[in-house]
């Protein structure tokens, strides 16, 4: 473990999957700090050994690491209630939308930007140690700074690292909303499933495990999944049928487009909540 002090500013989802998730495997618990004005919450985290407050307090000017897990929305208001206890600490953001630069800007003073912060897009897997996070960086981000985000947010799920903001929205587009998309298919899969006779239990195992299989079949194999469709697709057979179909009605174009939709839409989130 590492001897790394952590305060989450915000004590929501993903605030309890990234402290569950380093608890005890990358930090010890007591190494936890949260502040939540849910004061209903705060029992729960005192049962995982981390320390709590409703208001910002010392605690917060003695942790190594700060991480932001508040609504973009609120996160221009949370920041002022907090900057009087930042020092030389490191940052990092898991609010959609919200720029890398934006909150570089409102966390400096003297009208330098603080260089350590550290955007990350995590998504909702990432409660089941599951996660895949996006993660791009300031200026003043060096390589320890970097190693240790790696080391945080690899204790949910995989990291990959992209050069900016803009590159941000795309991860938000493909990994950040991607489980819905998936859970999209899912339960399409399950709804033609029991259209075609089989109860919605047997449709909704059979789905999972045909998700799940491929899912594997394709990180595992080191062929690409275009090949392994390939493989599948027999000319003449169910599999060509059904593909044929999904291609005549422009299923991958329309992926595409939803994914632009949401990147563009994350471009959007950024110029608002920096506003």
């Amino acid at each position: 473990m590492i001897d790394t002090s952590i305060a989450f500013i915000g004590g929501g989802n993903m605030a309890a999957a990234l402290a569950g998730g380093l608890a005890g495997k990358v930090v010890s618990a007591e190494r936890i700090h949260v502040l939540d004005p849910n004061v209903q919450s705060h029992d729960a985290w005192r049962a995982r050994g981390a320390s709590v407050a409703a208001q910002p307090d010392e605690a917060l000017a003695r942790a190594a690491v700060w991480v932001y897990a508040v609504k973009p929305q609120i996160m221009k208001e949370v920041v002022a209630q907090t900057r009087p206890w930042l020092r030389d600490t490191l940052v990092i953001s898991v609010a959609a939308g919200l720029r890398g630069d934006t909150l570089a800007g409102w966390l400096g003073e003297g009208g330098q930007p603080h260089g350590r912060v550290i955007r990350c897009m995590p998504n909702t897997p990432a409660l089941i140690g599951a996660g895949a996070s996006g993660l791009a960086a300031q200026a003043g981000v060096g390589a320890a700074d970097r190693k240790l985000a790696t080391t945080l947010l690899s204790a949910v799920g995989e990291v990959t690292w992209v050069a900016d903001d803009a590159a941000l929205d795309a991860v938000t587009a493909l990994s950040g909303s991607g489980p819905a998309y998936v859970f999209l298919v899912i339960q399409a899969l399950i709804d033609g499933g029991v259209s075609l006779g089989l109860s919605a239990e047997q449709a909704r195992q059979l789905a999972l495990a045909t998700l799940a299989g491929a899912t594997r079949l394709a990180a595992e194999s080191d062929e690409s999944p275009e090949v392994l469709r390939q493989r599948v697709t027999s000319k003449g057979g169910t599999t060509a049928a059904a593909i044929g179909v999904m291609q005549a009605q422009g299923l991958e174009a329309t992926i595409a487009r939803a994914m632009r939709a949401a990147a563009e839409r994350a471009r959007e989130m950024g110029q608002e909540f920096g506003a």
